[in-house]
């Protein structure tokens, strides 16, 4: 965690900051250890302050008392905040823009500091994972193939998507997962043409194909996974297109290295599937980054221009949505190497039938 602030410390020599505002929870975390956000840490070029309220003192002092200085504060914790920028004489103080409401960034603005938009540099000193992260997120991931594994044995005609989710989302937490990465989806039939799908009342039926689209937490750690399974014998045309959904991930993950780009590596798959003529179905971007947040950057989009480099992380989901049939995404989690890539995700990506 010291690294972590030394390296926040020579960014803000770099952008002529006196002092940084944390108030996200995953930048809390990220810089200090503390998991959750009922509170304000402020990294000086001398101090790393944590203030919070009597409900986490004990736990601030478990989690970042080896790294910040914590302070038990009630309900003047802005005024409090503010006499520390004025003691250690804060001139430009960065912020997560992306994060403080109108109202915060009044409060702060009056602490006497010019407030500065730091939200993309904080971002980009967690999009390169340290090897402890990327155990957490295989870990996340291993959890999420289990489930999805031990999910087929129990899923069958007639459940509605809203049962298969309720039974993913038990078997995930039945694993070890912290709780879901994100709002799982369950497209059955012609609701799985919309990419994010919410779970209904709709009865998976004979000959549906089934876009599952979750993910486990470890840490604070996110996995994310997609794969599209079948009920009983689909027809030849849905056989089809995922076969090419499939083609499209694996061009893309065989190109996956350091020194492409985000762009480029979205170009793989969606030129392929642009050539087999579906490439108005293709609508969303090939992947992103994640981490302690589920969408981090780089992104492999049309606009992505980030390189990757060892140790960013990025999912490669093509997807193929044909209105009023059947969607098609397949989805794995992958974190950049040295030579190439590591997947993390290990579930069987044939088409499975149940």
């Amino acid at each position: 965690m010291n690294d972590r602030i030394l390296r926040l410390r020579t960014a803000m020599e770099q952008n002529g900051l006196d002092a940084v505002l944390l108030k996200s929870v995953t930048a809390i975390r990220y810089f200090s250890g503390f998991t959750s956000e009922d509170a304000s840490v402020l990294i000086t070029k001398n101090r790393s302050v944590l203030l919070t309220d009597f409900r986490y003192t004990i736990q601030a002092k478990a989690q970042a008392g080896e790294n910040c200085e914590i302070i038990e504060v009630g309900a003047k914790h802005n005024e409090l905040l503010g006499s520390i920028v004025r003691e250690e004489n804060v001139g430009r103080l960065g912020f997560e823009e992306d994060y403080v409401s109108f109202a915060g960034y009044e409060a702060f603005s009056k602490f006497g500091a010019e407030m500065v938009p730091f939200a993309k540099e904080l971002h980009h000193l967690r999009i390169v994972k340290t090897q402890d992260e990327i155990e957490n997120l295989q870990k996340a991931q291993s959890m999420a193939d289990a489930a999805f594994m031990e999910l087929l044995k129990v899923v069958r005609p007639g459940m509605t998507e809203r049962r298969v989710a309720a039974e993913l989302e038990y078997i995930c937490a039945k694993l070890g997962s912290e709780g879901p990465s994100f709002d799982t989806i369950i497209g059955s039939g012609p609701n799985g043409a919309m990419c994010h799908a919410v779970p209904g009342e709709r009865q998976l039926q004979e000959g549906d194909l089934v876009v599952c689209d979750f993910g486990c937490l470890y840490n604070g750690y996110h996995s994310d996974m997609t794969r599209t399974f079948a009920v009983g014998k689909v027809d030849p045309f849905a056989e089809e297109i995922y076969n090419i959904v499939l083609e499209a991930q694996t061009r893309a993950l065989d190109a996956l290295k350091p020194g492409i780009t985000g762009k480029e590596l979205d170009a793989i798959a969606r030129d392929y599937i642009t050539e087999k003529g579906y490439g108005e179905c293709f609508g969303h971007s090939l992947g992103h980054g994640f981490g302690l947040l589920i969408h981090e950057e780089p992104r492999a989009s049309v606009t992505g221009e980030t390189v990757f480099e060892e140790g960013m992380t990025i999912t490669v989901e093509p997807g193929i949505y044909i209105e009023d049939k059947f969607g098609v995404r397949i989805e794995d989690c992958c974190v950049v190497t040295k030579d190439g890539k590591l997947n993390l995700a290990h579930a069987p990506k044939e088409l499975l039938h149940i």
